[in-house]
């Protein structure tokens, strides 16, 4: 057996580069792709290009790959997107943020409930469409929305909130003071 030395295969000179490639590069480039990716979706668009010529001649090839680039950037970015989404055990999750309020207790909801009582029988001896207008802007209503359904200028809407909200103020002080003088005697 002689040593014929290493092994040569034949040097297959790569074709080179259709004239648009660089337009399809920068193409993607633009799109936020790296240089990697840009020429990979590259590689991909010319393959279908030649596997979908084989059935039917394309008029337009440089339209074609552009079009398939596309399509294949888009493809790549949703691909992306879901590998993003984990799966997290509801434990993990609730760990961090917890989904129901550990605090929060039936006597936390009930005296919540009676303060919004004590509020709205405050806000009664102020006026009735005081107390509406206030506990309307409360659920979330616009100025102009109130005004609108009750048929007054949205300046009279915010005299009234702040005429509610002066009352609850003045009474929220006379309760601390009261509180604060009860504590002292």
């Amino acid at each position: 057996m002689t040593d014929a030395g290493p092994l040569k295969f034949p040097v297959l000179k790569m074709a080179s580069r259709p004239a648009y490639f660089d337009h399809l590069l920068k193409f993607l480039r633009r799109k936020g792709r790296s240089r990697e990716d840009a020429e990979d979706l590259i590689q991909e668009a010319m393959l279908r290009l030649h596997v979908y010529g084989q059935d039917a001649p394309v008029a337009n090839v440089e339209a074609f790959l552009r079009h398939a680039v596309h399509n294949l950037s888009i493809d790549q970015h949703r691909r992306d997107r879901l590998d993003m989404r984990i799966e997290v055990p509801i434990e993990d999750h609730n760990a961090h943020s917890p989904l129901i309020a550990p605090e929060s207790t039936p006597e936390d909801t009930l005296e919540a409930q009676q303060r919004l009582n004590h509020i709205g029988a405050l806000l009664d001896t102020v006026g009735r469409r005081t107390r509406e207008i206030y506990f309307a802007h409360r659920a979330g209503y616009s100025y102009a929305e109130i005004a609108g359904h009750m048929d007054i200028s949205q300046v009279t809407i915010k005299r009234h909130i702040a005429r509610a909200l002066l009352a609850i103020m003045e009474h929220s002080d006379t309760e601390e003071n009261g509180i604060a003088n009860r504590a002292t005697e």
